[in-house]
């Protein structure tokens, strides 16, 4: 088992039954979900962004890699290389009702990751990197699409964040209530969720059917 093996300020304080130690468990999961969430301090203030990220596990960082984009043009960029960042995966996979008010909860899996974020300016990496975001979201799908311009690239700014320092947990299952309260006979049990995609619909410019790509992506995804 490859350990997380967590600095400081990853270990998991609360909730340490809940803590994933095997990295193996970390990579299935970020392979798995798919929209990250990024911490920065922006001029006097925190901000938190939503963000689309692609993974590289052989990458420049012996860890690997998440990798993100953004504008060049966006305020929190240089904010963002300034100091460490932190990078929150989360997966939502039920609602749970606990037979008290305390003991209600949820059900996720979600991953914690804290580290000084890199400008990618080598070429390679950054195409590799862009590769990543786009195939996360579409498998198969970077190989489609016609290269990038000089333009679009200019105007993209592509970081990696290392995953040497990270933590994750999860839960299942339903409620952990108290002995007195389950011999009342309230009910008690959780709401799983799950991600379910529609059919793919194309835009009024569309033609031809489906990408391949497209179409088994949406499969995968259907419940």
């Amino acid at each position: 088992m490859d350990s997380l093996s967590p600095t400081p300020r990853t270990t998991i304080g609360r909730g340490r039954n809940r803590a994933v130690e095997d990295r193996a468990i970390l990579h299935a999961f970020l392979e798995d979900a798919l929209l990250a969430h990024l911490g920065v301090v922006a001029r006097d203030h925190p901000v938190v962004l939503p963000t689309a990220f692609g993974v590289d596990l052989e990458g420049p960082d012996a860890s690997g890699s998440l990798y993100l984009h953004g504008s060049v043009a966006a305020g929190w960029l240089a904010k963002a290389l300034e100091r460490d960042v932190c990078v929150t995966i989360t997966e939502l996979d039920g609602l749970v009702a606990g037979r008290s008010a305390f003991h209600h909860s949820m059900n996720y899996r979600s991953a914690v990751v804290i580290g000084r974020a890199r400008l990618v300016d080598d070429a390679g990496e950054r195409e590799q990197a862009l590769a990543a975001v786009v195939d996360h979201m579409i498998p198969g799908r970077w190989a489609t699409l016609r290269p990038s311009t000089r333009k679009e690239l200019a105007a993209t700014a592509v970081l990696a964040v290392p995953l040497a320092e990270a933590s994750m947990k999860q839960r299942s299952g339903g409620p952990v209530d108290e002995p007195e309260d389950i011999a009342a006979g309230v009910w008690g049990g959780h709401i799983p969720l799950l991600r379910n995609a529609g059919l793919p619909v194309g835009d009024e410019d569309s033609q031809g059917p489906v990408p391949s790509d497209v179409a088994a992506r949406a499969a995968d995804l259907a419940c």
